[in-house]
């Protein structure tokens, strides 16, 4: 069965809770499945690295992860208006597959959390949409056919899903929110089945 990869950062648990949200939507498809991983925490060479294995959550991702995938959705929380430092440094380390085309032609999407409701969450999007222009896919944001879009008060734009965690760091997502993290997944797993 195709499986769309939903691969994230997640530190608060905010952009953990979006993450299980698009896998809900992406298993709305028929014939889909979402297979959830996330990216080690990075730390300066003076601290003690992360186990090989996170003691919670969804496991790792491996470079399989990327080329067994039909589809890929990108989640970070914000770091002043550009994803979070593990994400990008996973990202860096992917020239390989960026040579052999690995992502050429699958559909992503990306998501994302801020503490603060004007945090950069759409800046954020927008950079985490430029690897993987570079790497060939075929990017997708959130139509406004999507009724929630136009009734939130806090997450979601046309450039993919968000959450407003607020200072209190929520980590839940508000209805709307939930909705349209659950309209992108379902999304991205329609055009991964049209595309196969």
């Amino acid at each position: 069965m195709p499986e769309v990869l939903v691969l994230y950062y997640s530190r608060g648990g905010s952009v953990a809770r979006l993450a299980r949200q698009v896998a809900r939507g992406i298993e709305e498809v028929d014939g889909m499945r979402a297979r959830l991983r996330s990216v080690p925490p990075v730390a300066p060479v003076t601290e003690v690295a992360a186990p090989p294995v996170p003691d919670e959550g969804a496991p790792y991702v491996t470079r399989a992860d990327l080329a067994e995938c039909a589809g890929l959705v990108l989640g970070s929380p914000t770091r002043f208006g550009i994803m979070a430092a593990p994400l990008k440094h996973f990202i860096d380390g992917l020239g390989a597959e960026w040579a052999s085309g690995t992502l050429v032609g699958k559909p992503a999407a990306v998501f994302t959390s801020t503490a603060t409701l004007h945090g950069g969450q759409e800046a954020t999007l927008l950079s985490m949409m430029l690897p993987l222009l570079h790497h060939g896919c075929v990017v997708c944001g959130l139509p406004y056919t999507e009724p929630a879009l136009n009734t939130t008060r806090t997450g979601g734009t046309p450039y993919g899903a968000s959450h407003y965690a607020g200072l209190q760091d929520d980590p839940r997502p508000s209805d709307e929110e939930a909705v349209l993290a659950r309209a992108l997944g379902k999304r991205v797993a329609q055009l991964a089945s049209r595309l196969a």
